[in-house]
């Protein structure tokens, strides 16, 4: 039997996650892609590949289950006619321009089993892979100074977090705001509709009116709140349409919520989704970016009795959190301390983008010294992980994982 899809907290159990094993996609990456990909470096793959064991390591050691994008997706593609689809998919997507050359690319693609499938799906396809298959060469055959693939890779697959979230008993199928990073939507979309892991769960698609909203947005602070995160990847329309949909009742196909928060953030790369700047660590204690403190707006939607949303502005960020939580205070910690030089260096490592994976225990990067030392002040046990290659991608221990069951508190 499987186990539950549900997520209904920040820092409950974490007893599943989803992870992508980080492959041969990031052998894409040359400096001239290195923006159009998101990414500020090249990692070291064989490096990147040991530290990431070594964090699915720690969560199975910390009594989780660790499922893997790849090894769902080929289950998915057992099913002979969902190949099919799924090269349709890819060839109708791609930048081919040739009917020719889409045939050779398609029959190229569909005697691929699935094991060789999904490797097209996230490592992309190279032009030089079907060069033996090209009898009437085009221009794009000699001029190969543009990309390089005609199926581009998905070097940012390995943050899990934020194509798709389980919230409450539901999944959410979220729009990335990158081109490069769509087709991770996709992916997600095929295995929550055709895994068996995900018979149970409610699937929430298509409710952004084509605005975009990422994981790393969406915070679950209990089993009655959510807070978004108004930043550089993620759209007010996409909130507005997230909260419609969750805060409906199940039976209108929502997740019931009562609350959505939203918390807005500079709109910068380096700020680039709210869990880069603001995590929750406890059940009524946070980890906060103090460079932020002073640009931070909030504000509450709520479902009236007319089933639109009353939206207000909040006094303060503590006082909406402490309301939303229902609890006397809550604690928010500087991630970094009094330490301004620590905190921006840190925080461009991502020392806020922690993962709970109980109440007051989470995994951090062991690199951000100051700020795992201020966490430990504060009461928080914290586990740390090697991830000199893993950030190079702009992302920690949370981007890294999409929690699927977290228990109850």
């Amino acid at each position: 039997m499987n186990s539950p899809i549900s997520v209904t907290s920040e820092v409950g159990n974490l007893k599943s996650v989803l992870l992508h094993r980080p492959g041969r996609e990031l052998e894409s990456l040359t400096p001239q892609y290195l923006d159009s990909m998101l990414f500020e470096d090249i990692p070291f793959l064989a490096q990147m590949q040991s530290e990431h064991d070594m964090f699915a390591s720690l969560l199975r050691e910390q009594g989780c289950s660790v499922h893997y994008i790849e090894t769902l997706l080929g289950e998915v593609f057992q099913d002979v006619e969902q190949r099919k689809l799924a090269v349709d998919y890819l060839v109708n997507s791609s930048q081919i321009f040739s009917p020719s050359l889409k045939q050779i690319v398609q029959e190229h693609l569909h005697e691929a089993d699935a094991k060789a499938l999904v490797a097209y799906c996230i490592g992309g396809l190279l032009k030089t892979d079907i060069d033996d298959k090209v009898e009437h060469k085009t221009l794009s055959y000699y001029i190969r100074d543009t990309f390089p693939y005609y199926i581009p890779p998905l070097p940012n697959l390995y943050f899990t977090r934020d194509p798709a979230t389980v919230v409450g008993g539901g999944i959410s199928i979220n729009l990335m705001k990158s081109e490069s990073r769509r087709r991770e939507n996709w992916i997600l979309s095929l295995i929550a509709k055709h895994n068996p892991l995900f018979a149970r769960a409610r699937i929430h698609q298509d409710y952004t009116a084509n605005s975009n909203i990422e994981g790393g947005d969406i915070l679950m602070l209990n089993e009655k709140s959510v807070i978004c995160g108004s930043s550089a990847r993620t759209d007010v329309w996409a909130i507005e349409g997230f909260a419609n949909r969750m805060l409906a009742p199940i039976e209108e196909g929502g997740e019931g919520l009562e609350t959505v928060l939203v918390m807005q953030i500079p709109y910068t790369r380096a700020y680039m989704h709210l869990d880069t700047v603001f995590t929750m660590v406890d059940r009524d204690a946070f980890c906060m970016f103090p460079g932020i403190g002073a640009s931070v707006n909030v504000f509450s939607m709520r479902r009236n009795s007319k089933d639109h949303l009353d939206i207000h502005a909040e006094p303060s960020l503590k006082k909406a959190l402490r309301q939303t939580l229902g609890v006397p205070s809550v604690n928010i910690i500087k991630s970094g301390g009094n330490d301004v030089i620590a905190s921006a260096r840190e925080q461009w490592n991502d020392s806020t983008n922690t993962l709970a994976i109980a109440p007051g225990k989470v995994i951090t990067y062991c690199r951000n010294v100051v700020s795992n030392e201020v966490l430990q002040k504060n009461g928080i046990e914290v586990l740390p992980i090697k991830g000199s290659e893993l950030v190079r991608g702009r992302g920690g221990p949370r981007c890294m994982s999409m929690p699927l069951w977290r228990e109850s508190l």
